[in-house]
């Protein structure tokens, strides 16, 4: 019924999901309210771990790309599943320290890591940094000689692949504010700048070509390229690269049409031409390294609200506003993302009209859903926006003072608070007057 296998009707007549009625978790916590299954967590992550194992003969680890979602518990499941993860911040390196995971499986990404956060890195024994550029190469040749270490590194490497996605989300064009180029042979020059340096090893190269993709085409033509380029720099430089890092980016479905490749079967695709390239330029098979985050986490996550004010204008539109928005979510105002939604305490009723589903903010875009077709809704039922787990808490602000929302895992039956829920003062908490 809600294409998400997950979520499930009682016999209450409310949405269910990890064996958990939602009315009674948004009675128990509170909404606006994260729910996330940890079920469907654990099962995309071993999706990705099973398929290397089996494509690459365990040559290879998917890194959890969690700026789709730091949390501390985040990366307690992904290190028992046996993946690394990517960072992009001194922040969510932080977290993922904090929760206890090995260093030497992140891999610290970033277009403008800032003295203080290359320091950190070294100083915890990061596994790698991805290089984007001349400057930092620079610094981080200088910091690694005063400290007496070498830092292993990849460089970020904008392949010049259009993933038909949106422009904010499109990152492997030649127009793109990360990496560098191959087409003007800035790639092949830093390689061989840092080469020559003391204070890095170059184990590998790097690329990701965009989000919510839905297509293989883009991503074997992403391992062609970037394979055609590590057999230049082979050639050129004499530089053996031992890792490969093809990125991320596969599609989730948030809506009817939306149709996501399964991930067994990319990994298959794309294991099909790096083995073949491999053997065409005599290259030996690198290290094969994959960034998914959305896919691991986007599909097993909700957000639960209670609907307050209905505003019919006749003729126009109707308006049901929830007690959360583009605080929790701002994909909407950010992307014209959509999603698909279910009044949870009326799971199972039809639709009786199309509706604007909207956020408490003082905004006009504070919009979730602009064409919602629901059962009649009224003040006090609980709604619930699907595919919310990647990219909501990651991007939830303050924004006209609200608190963040609580994050809750939810697993046969269960619940277990993973984030608190904000207080006001928390909000206040740094202010000085």
């Amino acid at each position: 019924m809600f294409r998400h296998d997950n979520l499930t009707v009682n016999d209450r007549n409310h949405l269910v999901i990890g064996g958990c009625d939602c009315v009674d978790l948004a009675a128990q916590y509170g909404t606006p309210l994260y729910v996330m299954d940890e079920d469907v967590i654990r099962s995309n992550a071993r999706a990705y771990k099973n398929a290397i194992d089996k494509y690459y003969g365990g040559n290879g680890m998917a890194l959890y790309a969690s700026k789709a979602l730091s949390v501390m518990y985040m990366y307690k499941i992904v290190a028992e599943e046996g993946l690394g993860v990517d960072v992009v911040s001194g922040g969510e390196l932080y977290t993922a320290l904090k929760a206890g995971f090995n260093p030497e499986n992140i891999y610290f990404h970033g277009n403008n890591k800032t003295t203080d956060e290359l320091n950190f890195a070294l100083d915890e024994g990061v596994g790698r940094i991805v290089v984007d550029n001349y400057d930092e190469l620079s610094e981080l040749n200088t910091l690694c000689i005063s400290k007496g270490k070498v830092a292993k590194i990849l460089f970020r490497i904008k392949p010049g692949i259009d993933a038909h996605t949106h422009e904010f989300i499109s990152t492997g064009q030649i127009d793109s504010k990360f990496g560098v180029t191959l087409e003007n042979g800035e790639a092949l020059d830093i390689i061989k700048t840092a080469s020559q340096m003391e204070g890095v090893e170059v184990v590998g190269v790097h690329c990701h070509i965009g989000s919510q993709i839905f297509e293989l085409a883009p991503f074997e033509e992403a391992a062609r390229v970037m394979l055609g380029f590590v057999a230049e720099v082979k050639s050129k430089l004499g530089i053996e690269i031992s890792e490969l890092n093809l990125g991320g980016g596969f599609g989730i479905r948030y809506v009817e049409g939306d149709a996501p490749i399964a991930y067994d079967s990319y990994i298959e695709a794309v294991s099909r031409v790096v083995k073949s390239i491999c053997e065409e330029k005599g290259l030996k098979l690198p290290r094969i390294l994959m960034e998914p985050g959305r896919s691991i986490v986007g599909d097993a996550g909700i957000t639960l609200y209670t609907i307050g004010m209905v505003k019919d204008i006749p003729g126009v539109r109707k308006y049901v506003s929830v007690d959360g928005g583009m605080a929790d979510n701002p994909r909407y105002i950010m992307y014209d993302a959509e999603y698909d939604g279910v009044l949870a305490n009326r799971a199972g009723d039809r639709p009786e009209e199309t509706v604007t589903l909207c956020g408490r903010c003082c905004e006009s875009g504070d919009i979730l859903i602009k064409n919602a077709h629901l059962p009649s809704a009224k003040k006090g039922d609980i709604m619930c926006i699907m595919s919310t787990g990647a990219y909501n808490y990651s991007m939830a602000s303050n924004y006209n003072r609200i608190p963040r929302p609580a994050l809750v895992m939810v697993s046969g039956g269960k619940s277990k608070l993973a984030v608190k829920r904000e207080t006001y003062e928390d909000i206040v908490r740094n202010d000085i007057i």
